[in-house]
């Protein structure tokens, strides 16, 4: 088994133990799931560099990246730095996140929420609304045709943006549904783990212009973002580059000021 298939096999298991603790009514009884969701679309159509800054722990390609830090100060750096929106990892086994995070990133900013999870179950985007999420990931290697169109049309009927994560151009191509907001093509190769921003300038052209382009992974320089913009892309997904810092809020900072020199 791939890493995505070993992920796949835990995940289902622990959705369906979570079924059993938590039932749907309840996560629908939130206090968070009747607010009004922020647009992450309307800040990365009007800001110039466009950065979604992530918070993750670890990763099952580069083990631990930061775990000192507390999701309440990240939060707030992201925002006094300007960012478009902020990623959340909340899977816990691969990546030492949980929903609690995205809770306390929630209470901590303003920032339209992106909830990074490996996404196979409707119980998992009302868990998203519920624990105050604005955007969902559904990851394309991962989902069939059918799921992708089941899962983010139910995301729409909860006011939640949706981005589709692509790696090649099978994946895009089986993809491309109305019910989709965002298509970010990740620049990191599942099987051997290496990134190259030439995925995002390939891809680029075989997106259709009603989605915007999100390019994730390996930007770790404003250089990128630079040689990326002439190809449509208006977002940039960067979490490994702020988090392995002692202080991502003033990493982000830094790094968008550069952008306007």
């Amino acid at each position: 088994m791939d890493i995505l298939e070993k992920i796949i096999t835990d995940k289902r298991q622990e959705i369906a133990f979570k079924k059993q603790l938590i039932p749907t009514f309840q996560l629908e009884q939130s206090v968070l799931f009747e607010r009004e969701t922020v647009s992450i679309i309307n800040n990365l159509q009007n800001n110039e560099i466009g950065i979604i800054a992530e918070h993750k722990r670890r990763s099952p390609s580069k083990q631990v990246i930061n775990h000192n830090l507390n999701v309440f100060d990240v939060a707030q750096g992201y925002e006094k730095a300007g960012v478009c929106g902020m990623s959340v990892l909340t899977d816990g086994k691969y990546f030492g996140g949980s929903l609690d995070d995205l809770l306390l990133a929630k209470s901590s900013c303003n920032l339209p929420l992106l909830r990074k999870e490996f996404i196979i179950d409707n119980y998992q985007i009302l868990e998203a609304k519920a624990y105050g999420a604005d955007v969902i990931l559904l990851i394309a290697a991962i989902l069939t045709q059918k799921e992708i169109k089941t899962l983010s049309e139910f995301a729409k009927s909860l006011q939640l943006e949706v981005l589709l994560e692509v790696h090649n151009e099978a994946e895009l191509q089986k993809s491309v549904m109305p019910s989709l907001d965002m298509i970010g093509v990740n620049n990191r190769n599942l099987k051997t783990f290496e990134v190259s921003l030439e995925t995002s300038k390939m891809l680029s052209t075989l997106i259709p212009n009603d989605f915007l382009k999100v390019s994730e992974s390996g930007i770790s320089n404003v250089e990128a973002i630079k040689e990326l913009k002439p190809f449509g892309y208006q977002g940039f997904l960067i979490g490994e580059n702020f988090m392995k810092t002692d202080d991502p809020g003033e990493s982000a900072g830094y790094f968008i000021n550069q952008f306007s020199l």
